[in-house]
């Protein structure tokens, strides 16, 4: 029977997930987790003012083939008030991305055709071939996060 490999490549979005959880918890941040992820809510933080705000966390792996570093497909997403995406990507490293889920529509491609109609993606990501690197394109650089300062400190409606 041929062996299976130690981490199964499904279990890096929830690893990743805990992951950036504990460096908000390392900032200090007031964070809840839900029991089931049926919301596409994998984090509430409870805010300085006492407001609360939900939060998607999305994240990609070295193990994606080149071109894709930052490639988020096949989102169902609209609208929603205080609301926000964390992307992470891996291999452009580490590198942490933080939209509104307005700025995350303002910036997506809504799917015309096929299968995933009406989904959302965001291609973070340019590459450079000759030096075979990705890096996150400019027009993406003001999403770059080094903290969590967004998520406490501005209004994902305001965006």
């Amino acid at each position: 029977m041929p062996s299976k490999p130690f981490r199964h490549s499904a279990g890096f979005g929830k690893r990743i997930e805990y992951y950036v959880v504990s460096l908000m918890l390392k900032e200090g941040l007031d964070i809840f987790l839900p029991m089931i992820d049926d919301d596409a809510i994998d984090a509430v933080v409870k805010k300085p003012d006492g407001k609360y705000v939900e939060i998607q966390i999305k994240a990609r792996s070295n193990d994606v083939k080149f071109g894709d570093a930052a490639l988020f497909a096949a989102i169902e997403h609209e609208y929603r008030e205080n609301y926000w995406f964390v992307f992470y990507s891996e291999r452009i490293d580490n590198t942490i991305l933080i939209m509104s889920s307005k700025e995350f529509i303002k910036e997506a491609v809504q799917n015309k055709t096929g299968k995933n109609i009406g989904k959302r993606s965001i291609w973070f990501n340019g590459k450079n071939t000759k030096e075979n690197r990705e890096h996150i394109k400019p027009q993406f650089q003001k999403y770059v996060v080094e903290n969590f300062c967004r998520i406490l400190k501005e209004d994902p409606d305001k965006t």
